[in-house]
């Protein structure tokens, strides 16, 4: 009896765990603060000590980034505008911060966004905000407000490079101190990234270059984990490294994957100072770890209906039309935990008058993700639109004549 008793308590033991959620709570990136999240969705996928704001360097230059492009998306410049490079940004050429050889004269916008991303260009990136902003200061302004508007707040930024203000001399931002610096949490600066993303993703074609070609001189891209780069990993398209004496060393990757969009924040890598590779190193760490306890699932598939969900037709040839997702609802779901995420249909629309027209939106279709690490998404859980599956004609004559006098009289009478 002792021996069946051991047996099924064996057997009890291997069923639960292999049956338990996967959550890898010893895991830890090597770095000071990181964030793994899936772009589309947002959701959050890892988080260490995420929420601490530190220095950030040139990281910094996404926000800045994102305010160029949407400069031109408003039509105030194009990639093609030619800008003048000023006494400021002028300045730092051939002091010890990074830059490409710039001369007092005039470069495209997209010149000076590839010299900023690529090769963490700091007059690059000055001449740039002066454009949009006519000074960086106003373009800091600027920076702080776009913050706002995406609910990050208490947020430290003194220019729009992420240097340390010690190399600014009287170009220091009005009122900000010698050694200021700009600081972002890991959690911050996955939402600048991501919005960068989502609102711009032309922003890969520069970031994926990992050669640059500047007048004559070809420089290669910082970020080490492009194809060509010592750490070349299949996928990597971006994003941008960043360092300083008291940020470390730190860098932003994205990843096309699985048919989604990894982000990861890797801020202050250990031993960094020694060892500036060791960024990469935990940039993939974190990228295999979110790969070993993470698959992604597809709900409901574009084109699919959702526990028959429908809606009425008045006076059509049929009495109903199926309502179809508009896109792909999927999930990052940790492994042994599919149970805590489902589907939840919302409908907006009972009943339609034929002829009906495809594709119009009758519902929602909501995800119910239960299993969250931290707050779980940067911003609300994803949905998709549900909608017509087919145009449904009108009903025939006499059918159509009868369907509308029996409504009038049950409104009416």
């Amino acid at each position: 009896m002792k021996q069946l008793f051991r047996i099924g308590l064996i057997v009890l033991i291997g069923f639960f765990s292999f049956t338990r959620p996967v959550y890898a709570e010893d895991f830890s990136v090597s770095a000071k603060h990181a964030i793994a999240i899936d772009v589309a969705s947002g959701k959050i996928l890892y988080e260490q000590d995420a929420q601490t704001q530190v220095p950030i360097g040139s990281i910094t230059t996404l926000l800045t980034a994102y305010l160029v492009y949407e400069a031109v998306a408003e039509g105030k410049l194009s990639m093609d505008s030619a800008v003048s490079i000023g006494d400021y940004p002028y300045s730092l050429i051939g002091t010890v911060v990074s830059n490409v050889n710039l001369q007092t004269r005039s470069y495209t916008v997209r010149e000076l966004l590839e010299a900023t991303l690529i090769t963490s260009a700091n007059s690059a990136a000055i001449a740039l905000a002066e454009e949009v902003a006519g000074s960086e200061a106003a373009f800091v302004d600027k920076m702080n407000a776009k913050l706002r508007e995406w609910g990050i707040n208490g947020a430290k930024l003194v220019n729009a490079t992420g240097l340390s203000n010690s190399y600014l001399g009287d170009y220091r931002y009005p009122g900000s101190n010698e050694n200021d610096e700009n600081q972002l949490s890991a959690m911050d600066v996955a939402i600048v990234a991501r919005r960068l993303l989502l609102d711009f993703p032309q922003v890969l074609d520069i970031t994926s270059q990992y050669h640059f070609n500047f007048y004559g001189t070809t420089y290669s891209s910082t970020n080490q984990m492009l194809k060509e780069g010592t750490y070349g990993r299949p996928g990597v398209d971006g994003l941008k490294t960043g360092a300083s004496e008291t940020a470390g060393v730190s860098f932003v990757a994205t990843i096309q994957q699985r048919n989604t969009r990894l982000l990861t924040v890797v801020l202050n890598a250990n031993e960094g100072e020694e060892f500036p590779d060791n960024r990469f190193l935990a940039t993939n760490e974190l990228i295999d770890h979110v790969n070993n306890h993470f698959t992604v699932t597809t709900l409901v598939a574009k084109g699919e209906t959702f526990q028959s969900s429908h809606a009425a037709v008045f006076n059509g040839q049929k009495e109903k039309v199926k309502a179809i997702a508009a896109d792909n609802l999927y999930a990052y779901i940790r492994k042994g935990a599919t149970a805590a995420v489902s589907a939840r249909y919302s409908e907006k629309v009972s009943l339609l008058e034929a002829p009906t027209q495809q594709g119009q939106i009758i519902g929602n279709l909501y995800l119910v993700d239960k299993d969250l690490i931290g707050k779980g998404y940067l911003d609300s859980q994803p949905s998709v639109d549900m909608v017509v599956a087919e145009n449904i004609p009108e009903a025939s004559w006499p059918l159509s004549w009868w369907n509308h006098f029996v409504r009038y009289v049950n409104e009416n009478l």
